[in-house]
């Protein structure tokens, strides 16, 4: 089996630590065994050498006198001394070798528990964030979630690399679902066009048959034909439906008050017995985007909030209002326009899933109308927002870039 990081990296470490070491102590070793005996008494015997020079040069010069004997007997001195001290320092050189040698094995065996310890604190110090590192990169691969954050050990350097990691698999995850809700959308809309499709090529003539059957049909069957031309109207809402959803906008591009477009919008589809509350912020920007998909998207948040207040109609009390907010305001870099109902509200769970195609509550729905909303939105590079409590009322807000400052004055309008 290969070794790994972190053996290796403490393999490493300790030969990097141990073989000076032992190189050194080697050498300490060999030079206190041979040749520190060998220096030892080279002072005493030089001195020796010296003394007998001198003896012998006098002696020859004076040979038989006394200060030859003195000479003489100055170098017997000398020469005996340096005998004992040379004997001195083989023996000390004998003993103490052994010694020196103990105490750098000893210094040796210590230096390299030492090395190892250090060798094994790096080791663990480099090689578990790493090993954590690379268990997160297989992680991030399959799709998995990194773990919760959790007091690590190791270099601080490692902690940044981590609070990158998670930010890039977020921003990998991020990108990942909107890949699939992409793809999902793709299949959504080339199947909305498929159903509108196939249901406007029927609906031409069966409209101009019942409008034949109406000239000419007895007046009992009258009943029939209207239920036919209301089920035709409606199987025709339902295919402009389809169609809608089937096609991102289309058409020139413009800049464009937001606030403009909600009262028209309002104007349109909010009916005079609900209590009706615009309101837009002075100096707001312009927002560039195709000013009939905005008006739909727009007009079909509004329909969904006032289909939501007469769900709670029933609730409210004798001579109750229903009340419906819209606010376009300026949050940061974007246009913002919230529409607030209070009717019956969303569940939790629910929530999340509104903005999907064929999600409805309504027997009557095809769940599109917010599908519709969230897809325009998108093509003019917004978001949707939701908001709600069950029993109060929800709030769903359309993120638009904005585009410059728009130096209008304030609008406030109630109904």
């Amino acid at each position: 089996m290969p070794l790994g990081f972190r053996s290796r990296l403490f393999i490493i470490l300790a030969l990097f630590a141990l073989v000076p070491s032992v190189v050194l102590t080697v050498a300490w070793g060999t030079a206190t065994s041979r040749v520190l005996p060998r220096m030892s008494g080279a002072a005493a015997w030089d001195s020796a050498a010296a003394s007998g020079s001198r003896a012998v040069r006098t002696a020859l010069q004076e040979p038989g006198t006394d200060r030859a004997r003195e000479a003489l007997e100055r170098h017997r001195q000398e020469l005996s001394s340096s005998v004992t001290q040379a004997r001195r320092f083989e023996y000390l050189a004998r003993q103490t070798g052994p010694a020196l040698l103990a105490v750098g094995l000893i210094l040796l065996a210590l230096l390299t528990y030492l090395a190892s310890r250090i060798a094994g604190h790096l080791s663990r110090q480099l090689s578990r964030p790493v090993d954590e590192l690379v268990g997160w990169t297989e992680r991030i691969a399959h799709g998995e979630r990194l773990p919760e954050p959790t007091a690590h050990r190791g270099a601080p350097e490692f902690a940044v690399l981590r609070d990158r990691m998670r930010v890039m698999a977020d921003e990998i995850e991020r990108g990942r679902d909107a890949a699939i809700a992409a793809e999902r959308l793709a299949a959504f809309r080339e199947s909305a066009r498929q159903v509108a499709h196939e249901l406007k090529n029927p609906l031409t003539p069966i409209r101009f048959a019942i409008a034949r059957l109406r000239r000419d049909a007895a007046p009992e069957l009258q009943e029939t034909l209207d239920v036919l031309s209301t089920e035709s109207e409606r199987i025709e809402a339902m295919a402009r439906s389809f169609s809608q959803f089937g096609r991102l906008p289309e058409g020139p591009m413009a800049a464009l008050d937001l606030g403009d477009i909600a009262r028209e919008a309002a104007r349109a589809t909010v009916p005079e017995q609900t209590a009706l509350t615009i309101e837009t912020e002075p100096h707001l920007p312009l927002v560039e985007g195709q000013h009939d998909a905005l008006h739909r998207a727009l007009s079909n948040v509004l329909i969904n909030a006032v289909e939501a207040c007469g769900d709670k109609a029933a609730s409210l009390p004798a001579g109750g209002v229903k009340r419906l907010e819209v606010r376009v305001a300026r949050r940061g870099a974007d246009v913002v326009v919230s529409v607030r109902d209070h009717g019956c509200g969303i569940a939790a769970d629910r929530l999340p899933r509104i903005w999907e195609p064929y999600v409805t509550d309504k027997t009557a729905g095809t769940g599109l109308g917010l599908a519709i909303v969230k897809q325009t939105v998108m093509a003019h590079g917004g978001r949707v927002e939701a908001e709600s409590t069950p029993g109060e009322g929800t709030e769903l807000r359309l993120a638009f870039p904005a585009l410059s400052e728009h130096n209008g004055e304030s609008h406030h309008e109630r109904s």
